[in-house]
């Protein structure tokens, strides 16, 4: 039996037919989780005729127990921390902001990567279509909407080629609209969907927000939140 879906590039034309309704709107702007969701994002923007640009998240994790997250940063200079992790591991201000700091500097190293002559894509007040190659937990993707909503967007809707029903679950609480086109009760690995899993390159991921052509917006200033 064949994956639903030969690559990232199929995955997203099938992910944009559940999008129609946001095509021709110039409020709407698609932002993909790098690196695997940008060949997804790009042909999501192609067919909605939307802008594209990447979104980049780094986990903040316990030092010497990494795998624990106690928040995450994003593109923008966002920073969201979980309260009960921090609370319950009793985490001091300076480890926090010290691998805040640590973080930053490889997500500035990525954002340079990425988009080395632009500044970050404007979301106030727009929809933003926030788009992944899949979704299994959706703790990462969690992170990325909170960090999006503290820029006030009318309307951000969290989309992705398969998803698990109980990652849909957690990310309603955060999003307007979760769109996907298959959700499995057992999703095990993104991968057996499709028949082409392999790495996205920096390259790639350059070369398709190059094509996408999209243009320059002011730069935003930085913002924190607590996950609620």
């Amino acid at each position: 039996m064949s994956a639903p879906f030969k690559d990232r590039r199929d995955a997203g034309r099938a992910l944009a037919r559940k999008l129609t309704e946001y095509a021709n709107d110039p409020a709407v702007v698609v932002l993909a989780l790098p690196r695997g969701g940008v060949p997804v994002g790009y042909e999501v923007a192609v067919a909605l005729r939307a802008p594209l640009d990447v979104f980049v998240v780094r986990k903040l994790g316990v030092p010497g127990y990494e795998e624990a997250a106690f928040g995450a940063i994003a593109s923008g200079g966002t920073r969201v921390l979980d309260p009960e992790v921090v609370a319950q591991l009793r985490l001091p201000n300076d480890m926090i902001d010290a691998v805040t700091r640590r973080e930053r500097l490889e997500l500035e190293r990525r954002e340079q990567l990425y988009r080395p002559d632009r500044p970050f894509v404007e979301v106030a007040a727009r929809t933003v279509i926030l788009v992944d190659d899949g979704i299994a937990t959706g703790a990462s993707m969690y992170a990325a909407a909170e960090a999006i909503r503290l820029e006030h967007p009318e309307r951000l809707v969290i989309a992705a080629p398969v998803a698990s029903p109980a990652a849909l679950r957690l990310l309603s609480k955060v999003a307007d609209d979760c769109v996907c086109v298959i959700a499995p009760e057992m999703l095990h690995a993104v991968g057996l969907w499709y028949e082409d899993f392999s790495q996205t390159t920096n390259e790639e991921v350059r070369s398709l927000l190059r094509d996408a052509g999209q243009g320059t917006q002011p730069p935003r200033a930085p913002a924190t939140s607590l996950i609620s």
